[in-house]
């Protein structure tokens, strides 16, 4: 079998994960079973994570659970060529916005349908429960034509695609890095009062938003979802997660559990979301993944899990990143708690010495 049909039958697999989920039907397959195919595949064609492997003591071929496969860390995005098909091949080129050791990070995909397929059914499930699609969609960001490097940009787009009820140029609302405010006060105060909204943003666009409002409300109509991602740090003043959320709230008049923190990062195709509109149980802060993924504390110095409770690292497995690596290392603190995980920010200071091992592993330089 070609590598590109090998690619095909795995992306097939992973796209069949989704669809259950969808359906509500049980997987197809055992998630440590497409995981340990994964990483057989990556170590044959992605370079450097067969050096990986044999720095760590692991035979590829012998991988038969998830846990068993070392983990990429997010720096070799930056430094390394993390994909596992002749360059031509991309058909889309996301990169980090980060600059740390001199690089973006970039992550090369060969087919963007699993990570669509896998952002919508999500998206849809934890985002969207309950609402009657097509609704308006407004993107408080750039379009995916203005910024086509942009995960984000791109994952916005899909959303707007598949269930936006207007055309491309009322949707998006940041235009040359600025939030088109004429545009978007009067787009919200047409929207009818009868539909619910969903708007995307990050934290970072939201606070300039309400920036740029001065005080003033710009409601929206009852039941809709406002998206909120990234970090809590804008250009002039920093806003705590809780008031911005609460901020948020008051503002476009929604409800604070209608304000729905969404994790996600260039070098994933997955995302993962707050719960609290999809159930009543759920706690704000706490970010659930789908059957496709998984999130893992571990340390970070030894990469081991730690128990729930504690606080680590965020290994993540992306049964979604099929050409790249669907084991990541981040330098993200997450704790595992009821119900899902609990996101706590970049581990301050140098990288950990776990991602630094392996990034200089996956070099050649152990």
């Amino acid at each position: 079998m070609s590598s590109r049909a090998e690619s095909d039958a795995l992306h097939a697999r992973a796209r069949a994960i989704v669809l259950a989920f969808e359906r509500g039907a049980p997987m197809p397959e055992p998630f440590d079973g497409l995981a340990a195919d994964l990483a057989r595949y990556q170590a044959r064609h992605v370079h450097g994570y067969a050096r990986l492997c044999a720095a760590r003591g692991v035979d590829p071929e012998a991988i038969a659970r998830a846990a068993e496969a070392p983990a990429v860390p997010t720096d070799a995005f930056k430094v390394s060529s993390v994909f596992a098909f002749e360059p031509a091949d991309a058909t889309a080129i996301f990169r980090t916005s980060g600059t740390t050791l001199g690089a973006r990070g970039t992550h090369r995909m060969r087919d963007v349908t699993t990570y669509e397929a896998a952002a919508l059914a999500f998206g849809r499930a934890l985002l969207a429960p309950g609402l009657t699609l097509p609704v308006p969609v407004i993107a408080v960001g750039p379009s995916d034509a203005e910024a086509p490097d942009s995960s984000l940009a791109h994952m916005n787009a899909t959303f707007a695609r598949a269930w936006g009820q207007a055309e491309a140029e009322a949707t998006y609302f940041v235009r040359g890095g600025e939030i088109a405010m004429p545009a978007l006060r009067e787009r919200v105060t047409a929207l009818p009062a009868n539909t619910p909204a969903i708007v995307l943003a990050t934290s970072f666009a939201l606070v300039h938003l309400l920036d740029a409002l001065g005080g003033r409300r710009l409601p929206l109509p009852a039941g809709s979802r406002v998206m909120l991602t990234g970090g809590y740090k804008g250009k002039s003043r920093e806003v705590e997660a809780g008031a911005l959320r609460r901020a948020v709230s008051d503002t476009l008049a929604v409800d604070p559990r209608n304000v729905i923190g969404e994790y996600g990062m260039t070098e994933l195709s997955s995302q993962f979301w707050e719960a609290t509109v999809a159930r009543a149980d759920a706690s704000q802060g706490v970010y659930v993944e789908p059957p496709w993924a998984r999130v893992v504390a571990v340390h970070p110095e030894t990469l081991a899990p730690v128990p729930d409770g504690q606080i680590g690292i965020a290994r993540i497995e992306d049964l979604a990143n099929v050409d790249s690596a669907f084991a990541i290392l981040t330098q993200d603190r997450v704790r595992r708690v009821p119900g899902g995980f609990e996101l706590l920010g970049r581990a301050p200071g140098a990288p950990p010495r776990g991602c630094s091992i392996a990034l200089d592993e996956m070099l050649g330089g152990a």
